[in-house]
């Protein structure tokens, strides 16, 4: 990632006395990609705080539109747990996930500005609608799991 934030600085500075170029939106997806990252480990590990786009060097429509897309990395975590059998550190990825998009459905701009943000917040609705699903059913096959291992042994204990 920092040699992400490097390639970043190093093209705005090549484009600094060129406009039409500078905000062409090369930089920008560059920028949205960067802020995915950063977002999405955070969203990931559940242990900081969400870094501002100040703090991340990147333009507002960028970073939102990053934060959009770190929900479906934070869903693929999700799942990855989910086959671990770690259903509770997926409720917590998805507690973060929801946090992020109370965020982006509070930023009513019109889509010019903030790069079709409006579509991005739609699918990591439907994203987040997914997952919550995902682990409900987890979560049912979990305690099913537990309540037959726990009439196996109630068995066991009543054969001996």
């Amino acid at each position: 990632m920092d040699e992400a934030r490097a390639a970043i600085d190093e093209g705005l500075a090549a484009v600094a006395e060129h406009p039409d170029i500078r905000f062409a939106g090369y930089l920008q997806d560059a920028q949205k990609e960067y802020a995915e990252a950063r977002l999405t480990e955070v969203i990931v590990d559940g242990r900081r705080e969400v870094p501002t786009p100040d703090a991340l060097g990147v333009e507002d429509a960028p970073y939102l539109n990053g934060m959009a897309e770190a929900i479906g990395e934070a869903r693929r975590r999700v799942l990855d747990l989910l086959r671990e059998g770690r259903v509770d550190d997926g409720d917590a990825v998805l507690s973060a996930m929801e946090d992020v998009y109370a965020v982006l459905v509070t930023m009513d701009y019109p889509d010019a500005i903030t790069g079709n943000l409006r579509r991005s917040t739609d699918v990591a609705r439907s994203l987040i609608e997914k997952t919550r699903g995902d682990l409900a059913v987890a979560r049912v096959s979990q305690d099913l799991h537990d309540a037959l291992d726990r009439h196996r042994r109630e068995v066991l204990e009543k054969g001996d």
